[in-house]
């Protein structure tokens, strides 16, 4: 059913409710409509809740009023109104689709799943539905999901931007790079000078193990937006993944001119001072990182390891502590907890960790998609750039 028939079917419904009970006296649909046709939403919202009151099997009235609470953005109402109007009557024309965008509206992405599933099954044609339905399952970081629905909706809207942007990220923290890449390099040829896209593209290189051409990508990115955020970040860690730590030194000191308080670069910073041998240099930088930002993993490896050196056993069994408490996967942590318990003595400890370390078959690094960011970005990050 189009839209244009499924707003005269349910003008239909309202006729007839106002028919009875303008009869009877009692408050109508006609008034409800006049007010909010009036833009006095608030007052057809309580008409709408008497008609409601006064006729509480009336799905249409329920309806009604859903829409009228979701042009006042009282979302949270709305959707409960949608919800009585979809339970006393699951047909009634475009409630789906209503009821998950009053939750999409709120964040609850998990919520909006379903009805907008729903609304995709009783019309395939609906372009809203499917977009809102890839958009839900990224914000609820299902990005197989998320990749799959958004892939039919590129088919269908080819120049648009946004919606390649959230394809592309969907795939990025799906690992399918691949996929990632040719969408990046598709927003490319519809925006040249995209810097975001350059350095995600960046990123999908990388993750396929083409750090020279990631690092092609990402010059592109700082060429074109010098003071774009985590530009000079992303490049330094292509820089300092490939050994190359002047360069990386630089491109972290830029990333801090654009942004003085980005943790992940004092990280850095800290790492290249610490294989420089510039202990307490890189002691200073990493507790800079730590305290901007308490979930840096690398940060509190290289303290626990200069802690070690310096025979703070103590701190560096604390700063291990931390680390494998971020990542319990990771076999490094295990590994020199284990030498310091060693060390000083404590046996079982040690032998409790190294058995650990032995436990852990996967010990790849992590993808980069991962060091530029904990978290993938909000969709509404997503879909501004």
């Amino acid at each position: 059913m189009t839209n244009q028939h499924a707003v005269w079917a349910l003008a239909q419904i309202l006729l007839l409710s106002c028919f009875l009970n303008s009869a009877a006296g009692q408050s109508t649909p006609s008034q409800a409509i006049a007010l909010e046709q009036g833009g006095k939403l608030a007052e057809a919202a309580e008409v709408w809740r008497d008609v409601t009151r006064q006729n509480p099997q009336d799905a249409a009235a329920f309806a009604s009023l859903g829409v009228v609470l979701s042009k006042q953005q009282k979302y949270a109402e709305a959707a409960t109104a949608y919800r009585k109007a979809v339970a006393l009557n699951p047909k009634l024309p475009g409630m789906q689709l209503n009821l998950g965008l009053a939750e999409f509206k709120q964040g609850h992405f998990e919520a909006a799943i379903p009805p907008f599933k729903r609304a995709l099954s009783s019309n395939p044609d609906s372009e809203q539905a499917r977009i809102l339905l890839g958009f839900s399952y990224y914000g609820t970081k299902r990005f197989p999901e998320a990749a799959r629905i958004l892939k039919a909706a590129t088919e269908a809207e080819p120049g648009n931007v946004e919606l390649h942007h959230v394809l592309a990220q969907s795939c990025l923290w799906a690992k399918d790079y691949p996929c990632a890449l040719d969408e990046f390099r598709h927003v490319l040829q519809l925006d040249p000078e995209s810097a975001s896209a350059h350095m995600l593209a960046g990123e999908a290189l990388d993750g396929m193990q083409r750090t020279r051409e990631a690092v092609v990508e990402f010059q592109a990115a700082a060429k074109a937006a010098p003071n774009e955020p985590n530009v000079h970040f992303g490049l330094g860690y292509l820089y300092w993944k490939s050994h190359r730590y002047e360069e990386a030194k630089q491109e972290f000191q830029s990333e801090l001119s654009n942004d003085p308080k980005h943790a992940q670069s004092y990280a850095y910073l800290g790492d290249i001072e610490m294989k420089n041998n510039n202990l307490e240099s890189a002691l200073t930088l990493l507790q800079k990182a730590i305290q901007l930002k308490g979930d840096l993993r690398v940060a509190h490896m290289d303290r626990g390891r200069i802690l070690t050196q310096q025979k703070r056993y103590d701190e560096a069994v604390a700063a291990f502590r931390r680390a494998i408490e971020l990542d319990p996967a990771e076999p490094d942590a295990h590994y020199r907890l284990g030498r310091v318990y060693q060390v000083i003595g404590k046996t079982p400890e040690s032998q409790k960790e190294f058995a650990k370390v032995r436990q852990i078959h996967d010990t790849s690094d992590e993808d980069m998609v991962r060091k530029m960011s904990a978290a993938p970005p909000a969709l509404s990050e997503v879909k501004t750039r």
